[in-house]
């Protein structure tokens, strides 16, 4: 599906028209350069790369400088690719937040928070032991039983246990487009969507 890269902002909240308080998040979207342009003559399967934010040039490799040099631009930190754009595209062309109109429906994708090594009741909801009295021992936030010792003598893969958490792709399925300002490259979605700010997004139709 065709869309843009962006960064997260933040969170803020607005009224609608009736009145209600909704929570929203701010993505700066764009504006993204069109990096490469793949045909299914040459690729195999047709394209769109795009690239967003300015990177040092100290930071990039002769190759990343040659590839940009193709479309006339300065490296790019995030480059992504998306198929089916609605649109004629050409190398070196700038799409900017003006590609969705208010009101529409989008995906974003993120990269979510790392929460490090955590236990199972913060990684898996679990409820924990109830009692905390009776002679109850320091064993309140323990997963208990993990399987049978002598049938089938082992654990099952997909147990969950505790272990890394976050730091994972996630994607939000249809959020609102509640307001998009084009002078300042600001989308402005209803809900959340993974990541912490200035994290990198990927905003798909």
């Amino acid at each position: 599906m065709s869309g843009l890269i962006g960064k997260k902002i933040g969170m803020t909240s607005i009224y609608d028209e009736n009145g209600k308080n909704l929570p929203c998040t701010v993505i700066e979207a764009g504006p993204c350069v069109v990096t490469q342009v793949k045909t299914d003559e040459v690729d195999g399967y047709s394209a769109v790369q795009l690239g967003f934010n300015d990177k040092n040039e100290k930071h990039t490799t002769n190759a990343e400088a040659g590839h940009f040099k193709k479309s006339k631009t300065s490296a790019k930190h995030k480059v992504v690719e998306f198929k089916n754009f609605d649109k004629e595209i050409n190398l070196g062309d700038s799409i900017t937040v003006d590609h969705f109109l208010e009101g529409e429906f989008v995906d974003v994708s993120g990269t979510s928070k790392g929460k490090g090594f955590q236990g199972v009741v913060k990684r898996h909801g679990f409820a924990g032991v109830g009692q905390a009295t009776h002679g109850q021992h320091n064993r309140l936030r323990a997963p208990g039983s993990i399987g049978a010792a002598s049938y089938p003598a082992r654990v099952f893969k997909g147990m969950k246990m505790a272990g890394r958490m976050g730091n994972e792709t996630i994607t939000v399925q249809n959020l609102k487009v509640i307001k998009v300002v084009s002078e300042k490259n600001i989308l402005v979605l209803k809900g959340c969507i993974p990541g912490h700010k200035n994290s990198y997004v990927i905003i798909r139709k």
